[in-house]
């Protein structure tokens, strides 16, 4: 549907993906849904040694040197498989990576990317507290400065990939009396002493991924993992939101996909009073409106994905990326519900995988940012670019286009 958008090497690594989608034994799927496997490390072995991770970054540093519309395309590839799948390629090839390339050093790009890429190292996120996940800046994990290292103390917890992370990209408070801009640290801390993980969580869905707490206690961690500046976190937590929840929306609609999939072959098999229901318009609508939500979706993360190539300020994108993570992941929930819907009572079982998938996706418009902290977002942005539009004054002015609008007495704003 969307091919006319590709080009023939795109074409071609959407072919990899889909034969690594092949490659994933069922059992491996089974097995992750009830936590029998805790962190898929084949599954990322084997997709690093395909060389599908990172496929945006240079090739310098393991990755492909293609563009943003391809890691969408990847991404969603890799979601069909199950959203959790997508979450623990995304976590280290895209979000702990994203962060080395643009903000650190070439030896940490030598030390943890590359391995990172390869599939021989696995890294993840910590950025949600015990206290709250979407207040940055309220960061209680706390570092200070011993001289050539510092001592790292706190935990993060909801930490994606956490049970098989070998390293994990951590913001720290390094400044108690700073701004809250200038307060924070990125660093990226080894698994080793002083640090502990811990496997406890009974998640609705996407498990298998490792999900856990993690503890720091007196972790002693050198100055040359710093990425970035020291105190300024927030410039590498900043340029981190688009591959969050970009990267989180194109992945939500491949983890999707395969609900319509069934349900529309369920519902051309299923008969009811003498013919197909997919004949019934109760039926037909719902699986009608799931195809032009998955579309609608698609539409919007390869136009936004487009924006990004283009070199558009991460400032101005800003609205389109937190629109597009609100709308997918709302839109393909919508997807999983309509489903389960035409498919009654057997799409509520574990017969078709409509129920695990449609579990599987509730945590989508959760992470990454809640999309109550989209529409903040969102409004925000809008106001802005509304004045902003205002003192230009380049459209028309659309008031005017009243039969009373110069009814000064009527239009009362205090």
């Amino acid at each position: 549907m969307f091919d006319f958008m590709m080009s023939d090497a795109q074409k071609q690594l959407r072919e990899e993906v889909r034969d690594l989608v092949r490659w994933v034994p069922r059992q491996m799927i089974l097995d992750m849904d009830q936590d029998k496997i805790q962190f898929p490390k084949a599954f990322l072995k084997e997709a690093g040694r395909r060389n599908l991770f990172g496929v945006r970054y240079p090739v310098e540093w393991g990755g492909r040197g293609m563009d943003w519309v391809s890691t969408c395309m990847v991404m969603e590839e890799v979601g069909t498989l199950g959203y959790i799948f997508a979450c623990v390629f995304g976590v280290g090839a895209e979000l702990v990576c994203d962060a080395i390339i643009l903000h650190g050093t070439d030896e940490q790009k030598e030390k943890y990317v590359k391995p990172l890429l390869r599939g021989d190292l696995f890294a993840a996120e910590c950025l949600t507290e015990p206290r709250g996940g979407s207040d940055f800046f309220g960061t209680t994990t706390a570092a200070v400065d011993h001289g050539d290292h510092f001592v790292l103390n706190g935990q993060k917890r909801f930490i994606v990939g956490a049970e098989g992370a070998d390293y994990f990209l951590v913001y720290a408070r390094t400044d108690p009396d700073a701004e809250p801009h200038k307060a924070l640290t990125c660093f990226i801390v080894d698994r080793g002493e002083g640090v502990r993980v811990d496997y406890i969580y009974g998640l609705m869905g996407s498990r298998g991924g490792g999900a856990g707490r993690v503890v720091f206690k007196d972790v002693r961690v050198p100055k040359e993992n710093i990425v970035g500046q020291l105190h300024n976190g927030y410039a590498v937590f900043n340029t981190m939101m688009i591959p969050e929840r970009l990267g989180t929306a194109a992945m939500t609609i491949g983890a999707a996909r395969p609900a319509l999939t069934v349900a529309t072959g369920y519902t051309t098999r299923r008969k009811a009073f003498g013919q197909p229901i997919a004949q019934f318009q109760g039926v037909g609508f719902q699986v009608a409106e799931a195809a032009m939500l998955l579309d609608a979706a698609r539409s919007m993360i390869y136009t936004t994905a487009r924006m990004v190539d283009s070199g558009v300020p991460a400032k101005q994108t800003r609205r389109m990326v937190s629109q597009a993570k609100k709308f997918v992941t709302e839109s393909c929930q919508k997807v999983a519900h309509n489903a389960m819907q035409v498919m009654g009572g057997i799409g509520y079982t574990n017969v078709f995988p409509v129920e695990r998938i449609a579990r599987d996706l509730r945590l989508a418009s959760i992470w990454t940012g809640s999309n109550e902290v989209m529409s903040m977002i969102i409004a925000h942005e809008w106001y802005k670019e509304y004045l902003a539009g205002k003192g230009r004054k380049t459209e028309r002015d659309f008031e005017n286009d009243a039969a009373e609008a110069h009814a000064a007495d009527e239009k009362i704003y205090e």
